[in-house]
């Protein structure tokens, strides 16, 4: 909002010789920095209030764990308020919403996305932590009812993303171009499209943005279980997409690096920075010992836009690199419910891989402290996105 008013002000400003105090929210690499240290701001000025109000509504996680091996470390935590994710997605709703240029179709369907699924979060933290008190036990959104959501802003943002793509800019356009680790989006020499792209049809579209969207929501949700560790991670995945959506959206960067130019998606360089600073800002309330928690309300909203803003800069395969270890999170849970169904069946007693799973657990039982996994694995995760971003040049 603020970004269009200054663009509507762009004469007068200039008549009166105050275009060049204000010239400065033209460039979209600054916007990005301001939205990220807007969201810090409201996160860390708006915490406490939050906080005392969750507490008051009794929005607390009572601690409570169906795997044996975590009920000490639950209960640890119970009555810590959960529904943080409310700071996370309203001071990048605020934050996007004045500094991006919300004209651009795929702004407005990133806040869109993020909203649905807080929604869908939100949902399913409010009826898990007031089942109690609806005398129904602890038990939120089913897990089918959930994927029907997630899988259904996927197809939204697969549908939609593919048509502005033709609409905007052409059926040849960068944003349908699947884009290979190694393969030169353009020729070398004359800096046209290369030979040998895969453009992609809206049903493969559709399908690859609603793996990202559903898969890496899920992801960040089944990572967010100790203190500091998924807001820490996905702030550092945020910082990583602030540079690759300034690529994207710049012809001279994208052509200079051999990736996919998609014509203003520069300005989701805004909303990747409302996002980093939001992670942020959330850890200092976050950060061992928690005051507060994200819950579905933030985990979903987060993994979801780091999908959403990786299917539109074209920079799938490069941001799960960076997402390693969210994907390795969720493997973990899947390689040992299905091992131990498996083994079950085969032999009568169900057997682990992990002692428990997700694998930071398995860590923290295996004699690591808390803060010794969380500040080990944000190491793993810098790594996985500096790698990431390392292979823009190996082209």
């Amino acid at each position: 909002m603020i970004y269009i008013l200054f663009d509507i002000l762009q004469n007068w400003l200039t008549k009166v010789g105050l275009y060049r105090i204000f010239s400065i929210f033209d460039q979209v690499q600054f916007r990005a920095l301001l939205a990220a240290a807007l969201s810090f701001a409201i996160v860390v000025l708006m915490g406490k209030r939050v906080i005392r109000m969750l507490v008051s509504l009794k929005i607390g996680d009572g601690g409570e764990t169906d795997a044996e091996l975590l009920r000490e470390h639950a209960a640890t935590k119970a009555n810590v308020p959960t529904m943080g994710g409310v700071l996370i997605v309203g001071s990048i709703f605020i934050s996007t919403f004045l500094l991006a240029d919300i004209r651009v179709n795929r702004v407005y369907l990133g806040l869109f996305t993020l909203l649905w699924l807080a929604a869908v979060g939100g949902a399913d933290d409010w009826l898990k932590l007031t089942a109690s008190r609806r005398g129904t036990g602890r038990q939120g959104l089913y897990a089918w009812e959930k994927l029907v959501f997630q899988l259904g802003i996927g197809v939204i943002v697969g549908f939609f993303g593919y048509r502005y793509g033709m609409l905007a800019e052409g059926a040849d356009s960068m944003a349908h171009v699947l884009n290979i680790p190694f393969q030169r989006s353009y020729d070398p020499t004359t800096k046209f499209a290369a030979s040998g792209l895969f453009y992609l049809s809206m049903p493969i579209f559709i399908f690859i943005s609603t793996m990202m969207v559903a898969g890496l929501s899920n992801a960040v949700n089944i990572t967010d279980g100790m203190d500091g560790l998924a807001t820490g991670t996905s702030g550092i995945v945020a910082f990583g997409l602030i540079l690759l959506a300034l690529i994207a959206g710049n012809e001279g960067a994208s052509q200079y690096l051999y990736v996919p130019f998609v014509p203003f998606t520069d300005e989701l360089a805004v909303m990747a920075g409302a996002m980093a600073g939001a992670c942020l800002g959330f850890l200092w309330w976050n950060c061992k010992p928690a005051q507060v928690f994200m819950g579905d309300t933030g985990s979903l909203a987060l993994g979801g836009l780091i999908g959403y803003i990786a299917v539109m800069i074209r920079q799938e395969i490069v941001v799960l690199v960076m997402c390693g270890l969210f994907l390795f999170e969720i493997g973990s849970v899947m390689l040992q419910v299905g091992w131990f169904k498996y083994t079950r069946i085969k032999t009568g007693t169900g057997k682990r891989i992990f002692r428990i799973a997700p694998y930071h657990h398995h860590l923290h039982q295996g004699g690591w402290a808390e803060n010794q996994v969380v500040s080990r694995l944000w190491i793993v995760g810098i790594l996985l996105s500096v790698l990431a971003l390392a292979t823009l040049k190996i082209r």
